[in-house]
């Protein structure tokens, strides 16, 4: 099946490292890298009386297994079998290998990370934050209320527009992603705080009557960027120390529902997720909030 070629003859190995600098451009640090890698590789096929050439799907897979038991980061030995593929199909273009073992080998994933979620209590004291007495904290204040309300994305929250809303009806009607509509409640309390902020703050806003809530400078829907900024300086008032991301209003709330018992569907259609896979992940959330609990409750945990 292969020639008897193996990484003790350096010729060949140091062809393939030049292979790689002149097709892709490689640095020194990481061809470096790509021969500690392959040296690595070998140093375990010797281990099951094998060389890197000849080792088959079965031998990588237990390649995994060993630094998988070691303690490996996912990344780490993504690169390493990345670099073993490359030399592999390197091998085949040189007639020194005739089939890549690689090709029938499933990759560890690192798996989708869990959204950093705040406790309800965190969102209190960020809710609280805001000078409400000042125009522009007024206008945070009902920001951040609507999005932990209604679950919106940022985006979507900047380019509301009063026809948006129905105060009467504590709704607002929301163009998501692929143009696509959906009727979120509100709630009492960020009617309550719409209301107010549309007739204390809003007028003295830029573009006074046009049509957008929660205008820029230039009255123009504000940047998303810009609501960033202002929710990790109000993230800061309110003494939180998990720095938070554009989506945090938008986890705590499906997080929040799922933990007291909302039907996932229904924070699906409330999300605005296509795929209820999606919303799948703040199952997961709510398990691991519940390991905390037990953890830091239970006598026996």
């Amino acid at each position: 099946m292969v020639a008897s070629w193996t990484m003790d003859n350096f010729s060949d190995f140091d062809a393939y490292l030049d292979a790689l600098y002149l097709e892709r451009g490689l640095s020194e640090t990481t061809l470096r890298a790509y021969r500690v890698d392959l040296q690595g590789a070998e140093v375990y096929a010797q281990s099951v009386g094998q060389t890197i050439e000849t080792l088959s799907d079965a031998d990588i897979n237990g390649f995994i297994g060993s630094l998988l038991s070691n303690g490996l980061k996912i990344t780490s030995i993504q690169r390493k079998l990345s670099a073993l593929h490359g030399f592999y199909k390197y091998q085949i273009r040189h007639g020194h290998r005739n089939d890549d073992p690689m090709a029938r080998i499933q990759r560890p994933s690192k798996g989708r990370p869990l959204p950093k979620v705040l406790s309800e209590n965190d969102i209190s004291k960020l809710l609280e934050a805001p000078n409400t007495e000042t125009q522009i904290g007024l206008r945070d204040r009902t920001m951040l209320e609507v999005l932990y309300a209604s679950g919106l994305r940022v985006s979507e929250l900047c380019r509301l527009e009063r026809s948006n809303i129905s105060l009467d009806q504590g709704v607002v009607r929301v163009l998501g992603k692929g143009s696509k509509e959906r009727l979120v409640p509100l709630g009492d309390a960020a009617r309550a705080w719409l209301q107010r902020y549309l007739k204390e703050a809003r007028p003295e806003l830029p573009d006074p009557l046009g049509p957008v809530i929660f205008p820029g400078r230039s009255g123009a829907p504000m940047a998303r960027q810009t609501f960033w900024h202002r929710l990790k300086y109000v993230a800061r008032l309110a003494g939180i120390t998990v720095e938070p991301s554009p989506h945090t209003l938008r986890h705590a709330f499906a997080t929040h529902l799922v933990n007291n018992g909302a039907d996932l569907r229904v924070v699906q259609l409330l999300l605005g997720h296509e795929d209820l896979s999606t919303t799948q992940i703040y199952t997961h959330v709510a398990r691991e909030r519940l390991k905390q609990l037990h953890i830091a409750h239970h006598p026996r945990a």
